[in-house]
């Protein structure tokens, strides 16, 4: 309940900008650290993961279908450094909210018909890894179809 007000206050202090998806996540993070400390139930921590990955493939999803550009390519392709075809950003985009809609499902299935002591370390390790390891293919997605600049010439 600390560290994610700070950690939103240290990126403001270092970027003099916080992204309005972090304050979302740190919204939701408070409302249900607040009521599980309220109603003393740790339901609340485990729907809080769901909930996240399941807004953060709402947003993806979102964005491919009612906007101009998907929400992934607003976010690694304003750089103007990784250049994609429309395509590529659409199916990165799908496959990062279908990636967050199983997490946020297999979260529901650990957290609520297994053991306590599973869950959190499936929370902490299993979660992470998998986001790891899916960044990692992302950017060798990214990598292998990116669009090639035509290499310049040099005049003698």
């Amino acid at each position: 309940m600390v560290t994610t007000p700070l950690a939103l206050l240290a990126t403001y202090l270092i970027y003099k900008k916080v992204e309005k998806v972090a304050k979302i996540t740190c919204a939701i993070v408070m409302s249900f650290a607040a009521l599980t400390l309220i109603f003393h139930s740790d339901a609340f921590i485990k729907w809080k993961v769901t909930i996240i990955y399941a807004a953060f493939a709402g947003a993806l999803l979102f964005s491919q279908w009612f906007t101009e550009k998907p929400l992934i390519q607003r976010m690694l392709g304003s750089n103007q450094e990784i250049k994609l075809a429309d395509s590529y950003w659409n199916k990165l985009n799908s496959a990062w909210a279908i990636f967050f809609i199983f997490c946020a499902l297999l979260n529901i299935y650990v957290a609520f018909w297994m053991a306590q002591d599973i869950w959190v370390n499936f929370k902490v390790f299993g979660l992470t890894a998998g986001t790891l390891i899916f960044t990692v293919l992302s950017v060798v997605y990214i990598f292998k179809n990116m669009v090639k600049e035509p290499a310049e010439k040099h005049e003698e």
